[in-house]
């Protein structure tokens, strides 16, 4: 198996909506961005599978070793091989790869956030930071594409989020920002033990309006010379915006179940958006 292959193994056995987003990509760049993820998969992985911590802050410093190795031209992981001439054609700087790494000690170090703006450092580092390298692959003319595809990361990440509570509670991790459980009258331990309440489900359409904020924003900073090379964000969006939709219908009961698309409608959506251009 090349490295390119185990990468498109590892994007397609993930089922995530990103996969969806970047299959009508020229072969050079769908390369590139499925790298990219595979990363991001690989790095995600050990955080939520390792159930040592020590284990896993081996692993993650090892990985950053990876990022230093293939930047010099050479790598031992097969993502980290494919990744060798990405990061050359598409100027990734390695600082932003570290800073995805970053972004997963975190999960390491820190199960509760106080309030947003320290869950927005979390949210920049695993998802804001993708977007701007994802941005580099897709191609842009204008630099104000980077701040639509920061703002796009962040979007992604806090729908993830809110897709999320019931599952992240139960590996003892709660994303909801403490000061805004406190103002809906919603505990920590409602999270855990999965007690809904007309307050939580007023605190998850407080989320889902600030997720849906950060989509407004994106598409209001997208210049229209770089919409054609971002329509891989824009399916992305495209899928994710309905999967809140999905949520908000359903009462946002994400403590006892996790709400997805099935991949034929992922597949549809994304079809249908990347014609509409």
């Amino acid at each position: 198996m090349t490295p390119d292959q185990y990468c498109q193994q590892k994007a397609a056995q993930s089922g995530s909506s990103f996969y969806y987003s970047f299959l009508f990509l020229p072969p050079e760049r769908r390369s590139a961005i499925t790298a990219l993820y595979a990363f991001c998969r690989e790095v995600d992985d050990i955080v939520d599978e390792c159930t040592d911590v020590g284990v896993a802050r081996t692993k993650l410093a090892w990985w950053r070793t990876q990022l230093a190795a293939l930047y010099e031209g050479h790598a031992d992981h097969p993502v980290a091989q494919a990744l060798v001439p990405v990061v050359t054609r598409f100027n990734l700087p390695q600082s932003r790869l570290q800073e995805i790494i970053d972004g997963m000690e975190m999960d390491l170090a820190q199960r509760r956030y106080a309030d947003f703006a320290t869950l927005k450092l979390y949210c920049h580092r695993v998802a804001g930071v993708v977007g701007l390298l994802s941005a580099e692959i897709f191609g842009y003319r204008d630099p104000g594409t980077l701040k639509y595809a920061e703002n796009l990361g962040m979007a992604f990440q806090l729908t993830n989020i809110i897709r999320d509570v019931g599952e992240d509670a139960r590996r003892d991790r709660v994303y909801l920002p403490l000061d805004e459980l406190a103002r809906y009258n919603v505990t920590v331990a409602d999270v855990m033990h999965a007690r809904a309440s007309d307050g939580f489900r007023q605190l998850m359409q407080f989320q889902v309006g600030r997720a849906l904020g950060y989509y407004r924003d994106a598409f209001a900073l997208l210049p229209a010379a770089d919409r054609k090379s971002q329509r891989p964000g824009l399916v992305m969006a495209a899928i994710y915006q309905t999967l809140l939709a999905e949520i908000r219908a359903d009462g946002s009961q994400v403590l006892t179940h996790r709400v997805s698309l099935t991949p034929l409608r992922k597949l549809w959506i994304a079809w249908k958006t990347w014609v509409k251009g």
